[in-house]
């Protein structure tokens, strides 16, 4: 089964089009700015959830499907795959769209992982942020 755009409430948490200023040498889109795009999508997502200071602790599975190029519209999705006692790990999925407006195609994926801090920067339960 192909891959479909995710059915998220409210549509992407991030959409952009990727500008020639993002490319590197060889013409495409920086896999950083792509990656710098889902983390900003990931933490809208989380912001929402944590209410209060979070970090990106890590980033596992991440998978480039094919390069993103200059014009096309990208928009980046994020679905819950785990919360732990301090911790949220976000499946977040980066779409592109040709400037037509069709022909929709994943291109990035990846599971990235934050965790909620206290005032002192030191992890803290989310079962305090739902308390508050």
């Amino acid at each position: 089964m192909a891959d479909e755009i995710p059915n998220v409430p409210g549509g992407p948490h991030l959409r952009t089009v990727a500008m020639p200023r993002d490319t590197n040498a060889s013409g495409a889109i920086f896999g950083g700015w792509t990656v710098s795009q889902m983390d900003l999508a990931g933490g809208t997502f989380v912001a929402q959830r944590v209410q209060g200071r979070f970090v990106t602790v890590s980033i596992e599975a991440m998978r480039f499907l094919r390069p993103i190029s200059v014009g096309d519209e990208v928009s980046v999705y994020c679905t819950l795959q785990e919360q732990g006692e301090t911790s949220i790990a976000v499946k977040i999925e980066t779409w592109v769209r040709d400037r037509s407006g069709t022909n929709p195609e994943k291109v990035t994926e990846g599971v990235f992982t934050y965790v909620a801090l206290d005032e002192d920067g030191k992890p803290r339960s989310l079962d305090a942020a739902e308390s508050e």
